[in-house]
């Protein structure tokens, strides 16, 4: 049964999910599927953040022609996004799963 505090909490996170649409793009830095807390923006960003100075990186390296720098940094610039998306996906596999063996009654 659908009760008023119900249709509040889901209002609630439905605007606080609306008001901040440049947090979108941040989900690709973040380990976790949704952005909800203070906390969960700001790994998003310093991550974000790291990312853009690892291009810099390479992109210096490849200026002073050390190629095996730049290799070695295009490696780690590949990685990150991707353990990025393997713990997003782990984590969300963990809240299914945990779903899952809730009771019916429940």
């Amino acid at each position: 049964m659908i009760t008023r505090e119900k249709l509040a909490e889901q209002l609630k996170v439905y605007q606080s999910r609306s008001q901040h649409k440049w947090n979108s793009t941040l989900i690709i830095f973040s380990p976790k599927p949704q952005l909800y807390t203070r906390t969960d923006l700001t790994v998003a960003r310093v991550v974000a953040l790291l990312f853009g100075v690892l291009v810099i990186f390479i992109f210096v390296a490849f200026y002073f022609r050390h190629f095996w720098l730049s290799l070695i940094l295009i490696c780690f610039g590949i990685l990150l996004p991707v353990c990025l998306k393997i713990s997003r996906r782990r984590k969300l596999a963990i809240k299914r799963e945990r779903r899952m063996l809730l009771p019916l009654s429940m």
